[in-house]
This record gives C-alpha cells, sequence and structure tokens, in this order.
C-alpha cells in the first residue's frame, strides 16, 4: 500500500526541480495566458446575458435549442481533460500506442448514443438517467441510488483526476501554490457555471475545444519536427532505454529485470495478447466497450449536452463531429507522450527509485510528466503559455461540465424527493448552491489527491469505473431492450453488482497495485483478473442478477411502461428592487407569459418529446453516421 502515496508531503516540489530550467515566467506567456481566461469569461458572461436560464430547462438542458457544433465541441471538451494529457501522454510513453484504443472506441459508441439511447430519452421526456430508470421500473430508490452513486464517481475519479493533472502541469510549469492555483482555477469555472447554466458550459466548451485542439497540434509538430518525422520516432522510441538500470541493495547493486524498462515489443500494436498483454485485446474490444456504453451512452455529463439540441438532427451530427474528433487524441497526446520519453528518455522512463523519486517525486516512475515536460522544453515563448491554456481549458471545460451535470442530478433526483413541492425558484437555487458545495469538497479533497500515486493515475480512472461502471450499463441495456426487466431485478442488479465491484476495489486499495519493481502482494484470485476482464465478468453478473430476479418476480403492467411528462407551474411572486437584481445575476428571474391553455401544454409536451428528423438531413446524418463506423474499423485494423 505504501507505493500508493508520496513519500513526504514535499513531493510535487521535490517535481517542480526537473522544470525550473524554463518557467513560464516571461511576459509573452503571461499575457497568452491572461488573455485566455479573458476571453473565456467574455464567453460565459455574454451567454448568461444573452441566453434563457431562468427555467429548469434553460438552465440544466439550455432551452433544448443547441445546434450540432457546440454539442459536438461539447461532447469532446466534456471527455478530454488534463487528466487525458497526462494520463493518455504517460501510458504512451510507457507502453505505446495501445492505450489510444480507448479513445477510438468511442466513434462507434457515440453512434450508438445518437442512434438508439438518446432518442429514447427525449421520447421519455426526462432531464436526468435517474428519471429514466424511475419512469420505466417505477419507485424511487433506483433513481437516488443511481444518483449518489453517479455523484460519488464524479468527485472521487472525473474532479479529483482532473485537478490532480492540472495543478501538477501549473505547478511545474509556473511554479505556483498549487492551492492557490486551484482555488482560482475553480472559482472562475463556478462563477461562469454558477451563473450561465449549461449553454454557458457548452459555449465555453466550443472555444476551449479550439484553444486545445490548436496547442495541442502545435505541440505535436515541433514533437515530431525534433525527433526527425514519423519513421525516425518509429525506429527511436523501442530504443529508448535509459541509461541507470541498477539500484541499489544490501549487497551492493543489482541490474533491473528488462521488461522494467525495455520499451514493451507490441509497443506500436493496439490489440495485444490476451494473457500477457498489458491491455489484451478481449477487454479492449469487449470490456472497454461495456465501460465506454456506460460513459457515453448512460452518464449525465454526456448525455445532457445531447438532450439540449433542436432536435433529432442535431444530436446525430453533434455525435458525428465527436467521433472525429476522437480520432485525434492518439497523435496529439499519445504519440507525443511517446516521443518525449525518446527526448528525456532518463527522466520519463526512468525505472530505478532514487533516480526517479529525484526526478519526478515518486519513486514508482515519471512517465506522467512527459507531456508537461515537453511543453516547457520545446515550445517558444508565447507557444508555451498557450500550451499552458490548452491545459486550463481541458481541465475547466470537464469541471464545468460535472459541475452542471452533478448539480442536474442533486437537484433533480434528490432535492425533490426532500422537497416535493419546490418551487422552479428554489429549484435554480439550489441548484447553483450545489455546485459552490461540489467546490468545496473538491478543494478539500486535494491533498487526499495530492498523496496519490500518480504513476497510476490513468489505469486508477479506468479500473473504478470497470468496478463500479458495469452494473449500470447492464440495468440500462436491459431497461431498452428487455420489456420482461422490472423494478426488483433492477434494483438487486445494481446492488449485488455494486458489491462485487467493491470487493475487488477495496482489495486494491488495501494491497497497492504495485509496481514492476515491487508486485502487489493482493491474492490473484482476486487481483489476478485484468480490470478489463473483469468488467466484462461483472456485466455478466449484473445481467444474470436482473433477469433472474425479474423473472421471479410479477412483470410491470404494461399500462405503466408509457408515460407523460408535465410541465410545472408556479405562483408568482412579489419582489424588491435588490432581489431583482440577485435574481438577474443568478440566472433566477420569474419568466413572464401569459398562461398557457391546455391545448398550448399539449403543443410544448409534444415538441420536448419530438424525435422526428427532416427527411434530407437525416439521410445526411445516417451517411455519415455509417462513414464514422467504417474509420473506425479502418483506424483500429490499421494499427493492430
Amino acid at each position: 500500500m505504501d507505493q500508493m502515496f508520496w513519500e513526504d508531503g514535499n513531493a510535487l516540489e521535490t517535481a517542480t526541480s526537473i522544470m525550473s530550467t524554463i518557467p513560464i515566467n516571461n511576459a509573452a506567456d503571461i499575457s497568452v495566458i491572461v488573455i485566455y481566461f479573458v476571453v473565456v469569461l467574455a464567453v460565459g458572461l455574454w451567454d448568461m446575458l444573452s441566453t434563457n436560464r431562468g427555467t429548469v430547462g434553460g438552465f440544466f438542458l439550455a432551452g433544448r435549442s443547441m445546434v450540432w457544433w457546440p454539442i459536438g465541441a461539447s461532447l469532446f471538451a466534456s471527455n478530454i481533460g488534463s487528466g487525458h494529457f497526462v494520463g493518455l501522454a504517460g501510458t504512451g510513453a510507457a507502453a505505446g500506442i495501445a492505450i489510444g484504443g480507448f479513445e477510438w472506441n468511442a466513434l462507434i459508441l457515440v453512434v450508438v448514443l445518437g442512434w438508439i439511447f438518446v432518442p429514447i430519452y427525449i421520447k421519455a421526456g426526462v432531464v436526468t438517467m435517474p428519471e429514466y430508470l424511475r419512469k420505466r421500473f417505477g419507485g424511487k430508490r433506483i433513481q437516488v441510488y443511481l444518483s449518489i452513486l453517479s455523484l460519488l464517481l464524479y468527485i472521487f475519479t472525473k474532479i479529483s483526476a482532473d485537478i490532480f493533472s492540472g495543478a501538477i502541469f501549473i505547478q511545474l510549469a509556473m511554479g505556483l501554490n498549487l492551492y492557490l492555483a486551484i482555488i482560482i482555477l475553480l472559482a472562475i469555472t463556478g462563477l461562469y457555471t454558477i451563473t450561465g447554466g449549461l449553454a454557458a458550459v457548452i459555449y465555453t466548451d466550443t472555444l476551449q475545444t479550439v484553444i486545445m485542439l490548436l496547442g495541442s497540434a502545435i505541440l505535436t509538430g515541433f514533437a515530431f519536427h525534433e525527433v526527425g518525422g514519423y519513421d525516425s520516432f518509429l525506429e527511436k522510441y523501442m530504443k529508448a532505454i535509459p541509461a541507470d538500470i541498477r539500484y541499489n541493495t544490501t549487497n551492493g547493486t543489482a541490474a533491473i529485470d528488462e521488461k522494467c524498462y525495455y520499451p514493451r515489443s507490441d509497443a506500436l500494436h493496439i490489440f495485444r495478447d490476451p494473457v500477457t498483454g498489458d491491455l489484451p485485446w478481449p477487454g479492449l474490444l469487449f470490456g472497454l466497450s461495456i465501460l465506454a456504453l456506460w460513459y457515453w451512452c448512460t452518464d449525465q455529463v454526456i448525455v445532457q449536452r445531447c438532450l439540449s439540441a433542436k432536435n433529432m438532427s442535431h444530436v446525430k451530427a453533434g455525435c458525428i463531429l465527436c467521433g472525429y474528433m476522437k480520432l485525434l487524441p492518439m497523435f496529439l497526446m499519445v504519440m507525443p507522450g511517446m516521443i518525449s520519453r525518446i527526448l528525456y528518455t532518463d527522466v520519463v522512463a526512468c525505472v530505478v527509485p532514487e533516480v526517479c523519486k529525484k526526478a519526478c517525486g515518486t519513486e514508482v516512475g515519471c512517465s506522467n510528466i512527459a507531456y508537461p515536460k515537453m511543453v516547457v522544453e520545446l515550445m517558444p515563448n508565447g507557444l508555451r503559455g498557450l500550451m499552458l491554456s490548452v491545459m486550463l481549458a481541458s481541465l475547466m471545460s470537464s469541471l464545468t461540465s460535472i459541475f452542471n451535470s452533478a448539480s442536474t442530478l442533486f437537484t433533480m433526483d434528490i432535492y425533490t424527493k426532500i422537497r416535493t413541492r419546490a418551487t422552479e425558484t428554489e429549484l435554480m437555487l439550489v441548484g447553483r448552491l450545489f455546485i459552490l458545495v461540489l467546490i468545496g469538497i473538491s478543494i478539500a479533497w486535494v491533498p487526499v489527491v495530492q498523496s496519490a500515486q500518480s504513476g497510476q493515475l490513468f489505469d486508477y480512472i479506468q479500473s473504478i469505473t470497470s468496478y463500479l461502471g458495469p452494473p449500470i450499463a447492464a440495468v440500462f441495456l436491459l431497461a431498452i431492450f428487455c420489456k420482461r426487466v422490472n423494478e426488483k431485478g433492477a434494483f438487486w442488479g445494481l446492488v449485488i453488482g455494486l458489491v462485487v465491484g467493491l470487493i475487488r476495489m477495496i482489495a486494491e486499495f488495501a494491497f497497492g497495485t504495485g509496481s514492476c519493481m515491487k508486485p502487489s502482494n493482493c491474492p490473484a484470485i482476486i487481483c489476478g483478473v485484468h480490470y478489463l476482464y473483469f468488467a466484462i465478468i461483472l456485466f455478466g453478473i449484473s445481467i444474470i442478477v436482473v433477469l433472474a430476479v425479474s423473472l421471479l418476480t410479477k412483470p410491470i403492467p404494461d399500462v405503466h411502461l408509457c408515460w407523460q411528462i408535465s410541465i410545472r407551474g408556479q405562483a408568482e411572486e412579489t419582489q424588491g428592487c435588490c432581489r431583482k437584481a440577485y435574481n438577474w445575476f443568478c440566472g433566477l428571474e420569474q419568466q413572464k407569459g401569459p398562461k398557457l391553455t391546455k391545448e398550448e401544454e399539449e403543443a410544448i409536451k409534444e415538441k420536448l418529446t419530438d424525435t422526428s428528423e427532416n427527411p434530407y438531413w437525416k439521410h445526411v446524418v445516417n451517411i455519415n453516421g455509417i462513414i464514422l463506423l467504417a474509420v473506425a474499423v479502418f483506424c483500429h485494423a490499421y494499427f493492430a
């Protein structure tokens, strides 16, 4: 377990020394960063003034008026956080291109999302994913259970990983106090999320997607130029071996096993041996698809963006745009990480614990500094500031997406159970206050994240998902495709799946994940199964439990398998000038309008659940969806 933590509280200060030669402290870099923050805040404030934030639909679903290109950009930006720049590049440096398969798998799942899942969610007239399960199965325990589990996943994986990755980059590059940098970032992201709602988040995500792609593309160009081109990159990576491969023992020195410092023989292949591979191909194809089903098709952060679209054609087009952009991380993050190993072998590929500790503050490896080190060493003044802006963009876009979606989950699925007669104004206020609570928890969680073993960050995120995500994916899949599944089956499938996943997760935390130098002592019967294989097993167990319990209990009557949405009403309140000004700033101003007739209410219900498409655009997006699937197959086959 000791291998999972920094040995002293000054580890990150020690890590700073490796980049102190070229700090971001010049006028050009600082000017670029300041301009970035000003532009992002301007976009968020502009949207705050120009969009409807005073209703639940306006704040949580952007009034269901979004077009395809900001939806696609927001899907991509919400997925790509600073953990990707640090984690993908780091794993690429350590093990090659296979980790890029995690990104390309999404090309298939975004099509499944746009063509299968979103139409069902829209027809159901739901705002959150737990709300869909409540309507599908009846009862409230599944909705509350899933909301709480999702919030825990957000806090302890997504928020913590992004903050930690971003903080490492900021501190190494700028020398800022860790907590000061985090508080400033969270304050700015919280400001336009709280005041602007989902529309502000989506528009700022769009801007930050452009910044991320532009900055990372420039760095990739510098990296390939420095290493001598693509062919030279392939050749040199396989020879990137650190100079120091001996470590001290009580009897002198000893050589480290070659497998700990030699590049993997299959480093340039996505599909790897099903037994000895670090990412076995059956796990990459099937286990990863289960995790991706949970993330892309049932996760609130992703689905909420699709639900904000003005019609189904825009949903599908946004998914296609996101799919094409998901082709890029292999070339903009994974391969630059591998190049960093070539250029800075003795640091990025260090293997001797004492050397790694001196280089980056951790004994099990320094691969996670691959991307930040290349930014600071390769980029000229100004562009270095742009790359820090890229990291800030990825961090802030992910955090704002998570804050908004977590606020939606709490407000619509938990708070409405506590306050069944809450007015719309009250729900809007609670949604914003909960974001402040999340920010507080995030800051309080920083010391724990700071002590975590950064060398296992990306594996940590994926493994936690493997232990908690498959039961949720199984229940949603059966809810949509199996009419016989009932509430009891779904609930017990979730509970038993969670128990099995927690057994594996707690065991790994107790024994540690280990390293090449010091393998974990966790019993093989518990931890010996690769986490992607475990995801397949857990998915199968959950499906069996759901079906078995459902078949042994009464089915849901057909009359309860259809439902209607309702339009919330509220009494008009008299407000003073100060209250009106406060409500305007926070988007809580009452939206006045004539009382709707029954016919008008029916028309609104029909519009909110409309999944019809223009025949021409339907054919256009369908053809593009087929092309995207073909591209996904080609990429997997070419690098297999």
